[in-house]
């Protein structure tokens, strides 16, 4: 058959098989390519080059501004510059932006070129104030009510700690600068500028701790940050023909194929040529910028992948996953593919997640100290009472704080992942492992030894071993799981931006800390050795957050009434769980912190709550669009074709005529679709006549609206399954999901 005589979906999938694979950049032609450090980050500013490019001096003031924390010396920029300029430009850079991230989840950036003018002659400039300070428009970003429409005014300022980076895309190549983005009265508008405040809230407090531990020479303690990104890879011209999938995300509608992941053969599969090419070419991209990718898997469900880096300080891994995201989404175009990062873009099969592997480190003058993670237990007692402590820290915050972290997760993806198919659940709640669900437990029982000493030796972690090696399982269905020397928190989702979630969660850890701080302080009048008095502090936190801690399966029926007895909080859909953002309890936690002021974190609320809102009235309007010019005349076509053979077979005298039977089916589905498609269309008009009132619009949404569409993709999919192949327009999940 021609070409020209198939329908778009069967001309797509012709093309497909006849497609050849594209060799990705970096490999030669005899099969071998260069070793990844030859050319890792080397569209990067990091410190090898600022080491070669900048004076012995001035490479010592801002390395010494970056490990802590602190204000880039005004009188050390303009040689910064005027290195970062002369890199740049020999590495082909006519541009530079303020590279930021607003809150959009996405990034941004506003290019401006090196040129200037000197008595009318062209030449390239770039100065300190070029560096340190841009100024993009504030009105046209989302505020949640922060600056009006006429406040035009906002700041961008580099973030010293994220080196700068050269972004090459279509053989242009621009020179990014990682930045924060405020208003004219200092507000935040961006995710940077809050994680970079918990950041600092978090290290003031664990310093204290520590030096009251006897740990006196930490001048800094940061958070580390392993984001795993996982995603699906499907062809491209399969996308395009999928209105649901190009302005939502996820496909509205499908017809579950016979074959999904029930074989469970697609995991740590062998990864097809096609996708391999792909995704060499994506890590290629990310190792010139500096981006250390060290995994790359097929995930649990068909056509679904993961790829994951080294652990690395919070705000570079924030920045390094945006560029993970808009890396994967550009580089799969040039293959003929598509990457889909919504958490649930396929019904009925795994959604995908980023899971968040967090820690905390120290850094310190003194070599024992530095790099130690807190998280992770020693080989000395004091390390393990120490590590005792800051555990009990996060068990606390997270006990308190469980809402507020389910708020910093609340998506529209994202409710339709939590809970279904090896996604955590709503309820917030943490895994520990045997080895130390058995330390935690027993100190809580309050059965102590006369001395920490004699009691860690009693319960034989005087000398932990690894935990990460032995003494811990993994429990995929935890949304916050200790592992070893970190605890993963697998709820966030795989399209948003990491930022806000470990906002949250740095600040819940920072006043966890305090709190045992100040206990610990009073503990010390009364208990003269320290580590004793360390266990008096943890055991009641032991003991009250044991609701928390759940060590069995958290997709079971019996974990929800569970979680129910022990007062854990179910915030199944996001408005609810939005709504944890602006609780008293939060509010308090925040402010106090200097994190967010009372109006920036109104802000954070209103802009997620709109952006919900909008997420599900685009979903609304796509569906409703999907059964008038796709579904209902596809239906129509077969609906008639048959009334027409039925008709000829009446006229041809043949007494057994089950077209007529499948006609009426067929006619019985069309009119079920109608009825549910009117009430689509009454949500959306009630919807769109409640925007005054965003809490009232996102209820009905989340509720009314959420149900309709249940009911109409029920419809369709019936219909998908009983109109013939040839009249469906729409690509099926067996061609997406199974690529020929």
């Amino acid at each position: 058959m021609p070409a020209s005589s198939l329908s778009p979906r069967k001309a797509v999938i012709r093309e497909i098989t006849e497609r050849d694979v594209r060799t990705p950049p970096g490999s030669s032609g005899n099969g071998t390519s260069p070793r990844i450090s030859e050319f890792f980050g080397i569209n990067t500013f990091g410190v090898r080059q600022m080491r070669d490019k900048l004076p012995r001096d001035t490479y010592a003031k801002l390395l010494d501004a970056v490990r802590h924390g602190k204000k880039l010396d005004v009188d050390v920029a303009p040689r910064v510059a005027q290195a970062i300029k002369e890199w740049a430009i020999g590495r082909g850079a006519t541009h530079f932006t303020h590279w930021f991230q607003p809150q959009t989840g996405l990034t941004a950036e506003k290019h401006d070129a090196f040129l200037s003018f000197d008595d009318g002659q062209p030449m390239e400039a770039f100065g300190a104030s070029q560096l340190i300070q841009s100024e993009p428009d504030a009105s046209s970003f989302p505020s949640g009510g922060l600056r009006a429409t006429w406040e035009a005014r906002g700041y961008t300022a580099w973030n010293p700690a994220s080196p700068v980076f050269i972004a090459e895309w279509a053989g242009v190549k621009t020179l990014c600068i990682p930045s924060v983005f405020v208003g004219y009265n200092g507000e935040a508008l961006d995710e940077m500028t809050p994680l970079l405040r918990s950041s600092d809230a978090l290290s003031t407090r664990a310093i204290e701790l520590l030096e009251l531990l006897g740990d006196r020479s930490a001048y800094r303690v940061y958070t580390t940050l392993g984001p795993e990104q996982e995603y699906f890879l499907i062809d491209r011209a399969h996308f395009a023909l999928r209105p649901d999938l190009v302005m939502a995300g996820r496909t509205l509608i499908g017809a579950p194929p016979p074959r999904g992941q029930q074989l469970e053969d697609h995991y740590f599969g062998g990864i097809p040529e096609r996708i391999q090419a792909c995704i060499a070419e994506v890590e290629y991209e990310l190792y010139r910028l500096g981006v250390p990718i060290i995994t790359r898997h097929n995930e649990v469900a068909p056509s679904q992948f993961e790829m994951a880096p080294r652990f690395e300080e919070t705000d570079v891994a924030v920045d390094h996953n945006q560029l993970v995201m808009a890396t994967l989404r550009r580089v799969a175009l040039r293959h003929g593919l598509q990457a889909v990062l919504h958490e649930k873009p396929f019904a009925g099969i795994n959604g995908s997640g980023k899971h968040c592997n967090w820690s905390m480190s120290i850094a310190a003058d003194n070599p024992e100290l530095d790099g130690q993670n807190l998280l992770k237990p020693g080989q000395t007692p004091h390390q393990n009472i120490r590590f005792l402590a800051f555990l009990a820290a996060v068990l606390h915050a997270v006990h308190k704080h469980a809402g507020l972290l389910r708020a910093g997760i609340g998506t529209s993806g994202n409710e339709h992942r939590l809970g279904a198919n090896e996604a955590p659940p709503a309820i917030i709640s943490v895994f520990m492992g045997t080895t130390l669900t058995r330390v935690i437990e027993s100190i809580a029982s309050g059965k102590t030894a006369a001395s920490a000493e004699q009691e860690m030796i009693k319960l034989g972690v005087a000398r932990l071993p690894e935990i990460e090696k032995d003494n811990t399982d993994r429990n995929r269905t935890s949304p916050f799981a200790f592992t070893g020397n970190k605890f993963e928190f697998r709820a966030v989702g795989s399209s948003q931006s990491i930022a806000f979630p470990i906002v949250l969660l740095n600040a819940a850890v920072a006043e966890a800390i305090g709190e045992i701080t100040v206990a610990l302080k009073a503990e010390l009048k009364k208990t003269k050795k320290v580590d004793d008095a360390v266990l008096k502090v943890v055991r009641p936190i032991f003991k009250n957050t044991s609701p928390v801690r759940f060590e069995g399966n958290n997709y079971s029926d019996g974990w929800v009434k569970e979680a129910a007895k022990r007062g854990l909080l179910n915030l199944r859909r996001t408005p609810e769980a939005l709504a944890q953002l602006v609780t008293k309890q939060s509010r308090t936690l925040l402010t106090s912190l200097s994190i967010l002021s009372d109006t920036e974190l109104e802000s954070r609320y209103h802009v997620r709550l709109e952006r919900y809102i909008k997420d599900m009235l685009i979903e609304l309007h796509t569906m409703r669009e999907l059964v008038d010019t796709f579904v209902l005349p596809a239906a129509f076509d077969y609906s008639g074709r048959l009334t027409d053979s039925a008709a000829q077979a009446k006229v041809a005298g043949i007494k057994s005529i089950p077209q007529i039977d499948a006609a009426n089916g067929v006619g019985a589905l069309i009119t079920d679709l109608q009825k549910h498609r009117k009430a689509l269309g009454a949500v959306i008009d009630k919807a769109e006549g409640m925007h005054d009132d965003l809490v009232k619009q996102a209820q009905l949404l989340t509720s009314a609206g959420a149900d309709a569409m249940e009911s109409v993709r029920g419809c369709c999919d019936a219909l998908e399954q009983a109109v013939s192949d040839e009249c469906w327009p729409l690509p099926k999940y067996r061609e997406m999901l199974f690529p020929v």
